[in-house]
Formats: C-alpha cells, sequence, structure tokens
C-alpha cells in the first residue's frame, strides 16, 4: 500500500518517496495526525526555550556567536541525519530542534539591535501564517493539487539553487545584489521567497494527512514534526530578512 504513494513536497525534508519503502505495521503503532501534531508542539516548545536562553543572554554576551554557531552547525548535522535515517527521527528531532533554538536566538538578537521590535513582528507573522494557512487547507480553500505541488517544488529548488550561488559567490568577493537588496526589487524577491515558504506548509499539512492514510509507522510522526519545523524556521528567518529590508528603507 505505501510503496505507492507518489506525493510532492518542495521541503526537502519530505521527499516523495519517505513513505515508500515501509512494512505494514498495526493499528497501535501507525502514524496519526494528532501525533504528528503533539510532536510537532513539542519540538517547538524545545526550540522556543532554547532560543529564550540565548535571547535572554543579550547582544552583548560574548558567547553569543560560538552558542549561534553551535546551533547552525549542529542544527545542519542533526538534520541530514534525519533525513538520511528516518528511523532516528525520534532522537534527532529533539536535538535538532534544540539547536535551531540556539541559531534563531542569536539570528533574532542581531535583527533586533539593528531594528528593534522587529523579532516579535516576525513570530507574530510566522504562526499567523501557519494558522491562516493550516485553516485554509483544512476548509478546502486550498488543495494541493499535483500541479500546485510540482510549482512549488521547482520554485523552492529555484530558490535553493540562487541561495547557494550567493554563498559560493560569497567567497569570490561577490553578492546577488536581488537577495540582500532593500530596493524594490530586492523586497519583492523577498515577498516571494516568503510566499513560496509558505505554501511549502499546505505542501507539508498534505504530505502528513497521506502518511497517516498509509499507515506509516509511529517514528515518522517524529520525521512529519521535522519536517514541519525545518519549514518553520525558513519561513521565519524569510520574514525576518523581509522586514529588515522594509525597516532599512525608512
Amino acid at each position: 500500500m505505501v510503496g505507492h504513494l507518489t506525493m510532492r513536497s518542495g521541503n526537502p525534508a519530505l521527499t516523495a518517496d519517505t513513505f515508500a519503502t515501509f512494512p505494514v505495521v498495526s493499528d497501535n503503532q501507525v502514524m496519526t495526525i494528532g501525533g504528528t501534531v503533539n510532536k510537532t508542539a513539542l519540538s517547538l516548545l524545545i526550540l522556543m526555550v532554547t532560543a529564550s536562553f540565548v535571547w535572554n543572554r543579550g547582544a552583548a554576551d560574548p558567547s553569543l556567536w560560538t552558542l549561534t554557531l553551535i546551533g547552525v552547525i549542529g542544527g545542519f548535522l542533526m538534520a541530514m541525519a534525519t533525513v538520511f535515517k528516518k528511523t532516528w527521527a525520534p532522537f534527532t528531532t529533539p536535538l535538532y530542534a534544540g539547536l535551531q533554538g540556539l541559531a534563531l536566538g542569536g539570528i533574532s538578537v542581531v535583527f533586533e539591535t539593528t531594528y528593534p521590535g522587529i523579532v516579535s513582528q516576525a513570530v507574530f507573522l510566522t504562526f499567523g501564517t501557519l494558522g491562516a494557512l493550516l485553516i485554509a487547507y483544512r476548509s478546502g480553500v486550498i488543495r494541493a493539487t499535483e500541479n500546485f505541488k510540482l510549482g512549488v517544488a521547482a520554485a523552492t529548488g529555484g530558490i535553493a539553487i540562487l541561495y547557494l550561488l550567493s554563498f559560493v559567490l560569497g567567497f569570490f568577493g561577490m553578492s546577488v545584489p536581488l537577495i540582500h537588496s532593500s530596493g524594490t526589487f530586492g523586497i519583492l524577491f523577498s515577498v516571494f521567497v516568503v510566499v513560496i515558504a509558505a505554501l511549502n506548509l499546505v505542501l507539508d499539512f498534505d504530505f502528513i494527512e497521506q502518511g497517516a492514510e498509509r499507515r506509516a509507522p509511529k517514528h515518522m510522526e517524529w520525521y512529519g514534526a521535522f519536517g514541519l519545523l525545518v519549514t518553520l524556521v525558513w519561513l521565519y528567518l524569510e520574514i525576518l530578512r523581509l522586514l529588515a529590508k522594509l525597516q532599512s528603507r525608512r
């Protein structure tokens, strides 16, 4: 049954064959939407606790950059471990959440120091977007059709390539103005990226729902929570970037 799943997701953590290689399991060992929601909430709580820990230390704390760097590198390693070894998700997802909290806490402190009030706005907009899209998805206003999934996945891939190009060019002292500019085109690009990041949430909702219907194993609840967390972190950072560009024009 699960071997014939053909879903697409722009989220690299939730690929089309995520649920395709698991055997049939008993009723009390299957993935459920409720279980995934609970594990997502727990992961977000862990992230917020560690983010608050770094946030409360302030910009003047000499350990700020060390903690942020540990979060960035450690979070990346946990993400890779989770993607390539899905059965580890019950252990790696909470670790990923904690480490991402360190990273986001440090990044948020830097943005807040430059643009006071920006972090609370970004947090509100991130969770507001999550709630609005979840309501729209559950009510059927937005449907994750195959063409919708393909379009969002293609746009996400294009953004990833552009960011990778910018990263590589940075080693040679060059940059992609479109990404970092606070001009009209730079802001429009950030708006586009925020929209694509938000639409990935719809794909994630659909993907998890389909996984539950196809009776994926219980540990995939943690993997589904991980996938949602990846998208929410991306969405928050892109909203933060957009707000910073807008405030820099004042």
